[in-house]
């Protein structure tokens, strides 16, 4: 499933030199494997058996509420949490003999940004592409390289400390990508960023899978999964509830449609039972029922014959956060 059009497609200024651009971003082979994957804490078991299959070049995402087994599974295709059962192959790669290769190969883009506070945002990559073996010219050409793809050549002589949010983890990408990966994984490489700085983000996490570069990220943004991510799985207590491209879970677990009633009347059980049959589904949330339905304009002129009358109406389509909701509940979950 191609990224939608939303996100930026400029193929000039900043585009990374060392990998061929192609318009489809694929590559034959597959990147991670899993078959009856699980990680256990003693008695806690936080991956419950799941199976994954992510291919070279895809955009892969893992979408689930707070300790759903996302940041577990991806350490252990990071390799840096050893699996308690099942198989797992990372780039052809067993982690638990290959760890070393296959870090070798990947990018690591931590949910906490962990740069050097004190040296300057160029020393900060020519040091870290040192830590690969590249030579001293090769690492600076690099570094000027990445500054150049994360928009930040005029502050490479700054110290990172004072740099912004977004600065800082367009930083932290540029720097995952040192060793030019094969795979890069992001553990929610949005999260606390403002709009603008989250779209420019999106866009260089886009040049990149069009590089050839496999992404595979987390994050709870339902609006990032549906930008990024060809196809992603929801997780639940460890284990995975749905499979999918962002629009084949839209059609499998919602309607096409979302009717939002908002009323003045905080009796919206009573409301509901007046309305229940005009949907596929109608859910009651404390300021408002939602209604979904293959044709929202339809289910609210049936509603207003009913003579229900909300004081605001809203009809759009569903999205992945309806999915999201439906499959792993509204209840917070700490």
């Amino acid at each position: 499933m191609p990224v939608t059009s939303s996100v930026v497609r400029d193929e000039g200024r900043g585009e990374l030199s060392t990998r061929s651009s192609s318009s489809s971003g694929t590559k034959a082979g597959t990147a991670v494997r899993a078959r009856g994957l699980v990680k256990r804490f003693g008695d806690f078991v936080a991956v419950d058996g799941i199976d994954v299959e992510v291919p070279l070049g895809e955009s892969f995402g893992f979408l689930g509420p707070n300790g759903a087994g996302k940041s577990s599974t991806m350490r252990m295709i990071g390799c840096v949490s050893p699996p308690s059962a099942g198989e797992l192959t990372v780039l052809g790669l067993d982690p638990r003999r290959d760890g070393s290769r296959i870090r070798a190969r990947l990018g690591v883009v931590p949910q906490q940004d962990t740069l050097d506070q004190e040296l300057t945002v160029r020393e900060n990559l020519v040091l870290y592409a040192r830590y690969f073996g590249l030579s001293r010219a090769h690492a600076r050409a690099k570094a000027d390289e990445l500054l150049e793809f994360a928009h930040l050549t005029d502050r490479a002589d700054d110290r990172v400390e004072p740099l912004s949010g977004g600065m800082k983890r367009r930083l932290t990408i540029a720097r995952a990508l040192v060793n030019d990966p094969d795979v890069l994984l992001l553990d929610e490489p949005t999260t606390g960023l403002d709009p603008q700085a989250r779209h420019l983000l999106w866009e260089r996490l886009f040049r990149l899978k069009r590089q050839g570069v496999t992404l595979i990220l987390t994050t709870h943004y339902m609006d990032e999964a549906e930008q990024l991510c060809d196809r992603l799985v929801v997780m639940d207590g460890g284990r995975i509830v749905a499979e999918g491209s962002p629009r084949e879970l839209i059609e499998q677990h919602s309607s096409r449609e979302v009717l939002e009633l908002r009323f003045t009347d905080d009796d919206h059980l009573g409301l509901e039972v007046a309305v229940r049959d005009l949907a596929d589904r109608v859910e009651t949330l404390p300021d408002r029922l939602l209604l979904y339905s293959a044709d929202g304009d339809a289910a609210l002129r049936a509603v207003l014959d009913r003579g229900v009358s909300p004081e605001s109406s809203l009809v759009r389509r569903s999205s992945l956060e309806d999915v999201f909701l439906r499959l792993t509940g509204r209840s917070l979950v700490d």
